[in-house]
């Protein structure tokens, strides 16, 4: 997502809400015009979980007090791509007792 840049704090307390808000497993980095969320999802089809993922900012930006930003990428990957990308080190692990929100 990106847009117009807003204060980091008031974004980041948005995110944190939108993570206590959402299933588990999700993450998200942030800067003043940008923020990225990561999280599973089980889709049968590979549509589902675009649109899933697609329609996420916008049903949660009231509640959670998200930006009125647009989606500028979306990446959906399987699970063999995702634990491969984690054990190349190329992937976040999932946040588990860890910040899940975090600056770029």
């Amino acid at each position: 997502m990106a847009g117009d840049p807003v204060p980091v704090t008031q974004l980041r307390r948005a995110l944190e809400t939108l993570v206590n808000e959402h299933p588990p497993l999700m993450t998200g980095r942030y800067a003043a015009d940008r923020a990225e969320i990561r999280y599973w999802e089980e889709a049968a089809e590979l549509q589902d979980a675009a649109a899933l993922a697609l329609r996420l900012w916008g049903e949660y930006r009231s509640r959670a007090g998200l930006p009125a930003w647009r989606t500028v990428g979306l990446e959906v990957v399987d699970r063999h791509t995702y634990r491969q990308r984690v054990e190349e080190g190329r992937g976040p692990n999932p946040a588990v007792g860890a910040d899940p929100v975090r600056p770029f």
